[in-house]
């Protein structure tokens, strides 16, 4: 089972990961973190994540850990 770990504090808000991940496994918090920003955050849903990598690929924070 693929799961993703986001960094909250790393997290600056750009969303790439959300409009790239290819399954919407990822939203945005209701709460903000430490730098005032809303970080994205991963929805668990039972077996959906594949561990593709896309998000950490694209996240220009290095905020997200892929495990497979």
């Amino acid at each position: 089972m693929a799961h993703i770990i986001i960094d909250r504090d790393r997290c600056k808000a750009c969303y790439f990961c959300i409009e790239f991940c290819p399954r919407n496994l990822i939203r945005i918090s209701q709460e903000h973190n430490t730098q005032g920003y809303f970080p994205a955050e991963f929805i668990h849903n039972g077996d959906q994540c594949t561990g593709c990598k896309t998000c950490a690929t694209m996240c220009p924070d290095t905020a997200i850990e892929v495990y497979k």
